[in-house]
């Protein structure tokens, strides 16, 4: 069977705690990325530093009304058995949420792109965005020529990663001139494929769509960091 989702409701609840077998543990706070605007309601999920601006990436096959939806970050703070408290905690992104709806999720989809069909999928597979230089986004197909491709250490991308030390996120860029925006965050453990995720009423209706950064294990199991299931581009 293709790769099923998890308990993301789980996962977006401040506190919720998990551990690894080697005796680390998480706890999760939620970070708020605030509002992304949508023109028109196409999302695009990838890694910005590698696709914003490069007019490759194409948008979900599931589109929303256009408006702003707030975005956020399921992050955690881990710590190894006897660990003191730090002043720099240990922070990885788990997972991050684009909201659409506030209303229970009854059931969960994988978000696709054209041509990408679930039918295909083997065992554990899914459907994902590469990540090669460790960060996720959230933006409207229409931002795409607002924000010109990274080149080098520039860029209101990289300035706001850079002002913030390299903070996980999220991180709300604007393009002054449309006003267009992006959210951005560090992926999880780094570099790899990740899952985004449409979460859906019991009536149909879309409540979020969540990318999966496979740093939380399922709350039932203590294990260590899942391995990465197969994603099929």
């Amino acid at each position: 069977m293709p790769m099923s989702a998890p308990d993301y409701t789980w996962l977006f609840t401040p506190g919720s705690t998990f551990a690894y077998e080697s005796g680390t543990t998480g706890v999760i706070h939620v970070a708020s990325g605030g509002e992304l605007w949508l023109p028109t309601g196409r999302i695009v999920a990838c890694d910005p530093f590698v696709c914003l601006g490069e007019g490759e990436t194409e948008p979900f096959t599931v589109a929303v009304e256009p408006g702003r939806y707030r975005v956020e970050a399921a992050v955690a703070t881990l710590t190894q058995p006897g660990e003191p408290p730090s002043d720099e905690p240990h922070l990885r992104v788990a997972a991050a949420r684009l909201v659409i709806r506030d209303e229970p999720t009854a059931t969960w989809e994988l978000a696709l792109l054209p041509g990408q069909d679930p039918a295909e999928l083997g065992d554990e597979e899914f459907y994902g965005y590469g990540v090669d230089a460790g960060t996720g986004c959230f933006y409207d197909a229409a931002a795409e020529e607002s924000f010109p491709a990274s080149e080098g250490d520039e860029g209101p991308l990289w300035d706001a990663f850079e002002h913030s030390d390299w903070a996980p996120g999220p991180h709300l860029i604007t393009a002054p001139e449309t006003g267009h925006t992006v959210v951005a965050f560090t992926s999880g453990w780094g570099d790899g494929a990740y899952p985004t995720w449409i979460g859906r009423t019991a009536a149909g209706e879309i409540t979020c769509f969540v990318t999966d950064f496979f740093v939380a294990p399922d709350p039932s199991e203590s294990a260590e960091p899942p391995a990465p299931a197969t994603a099929t581009a």
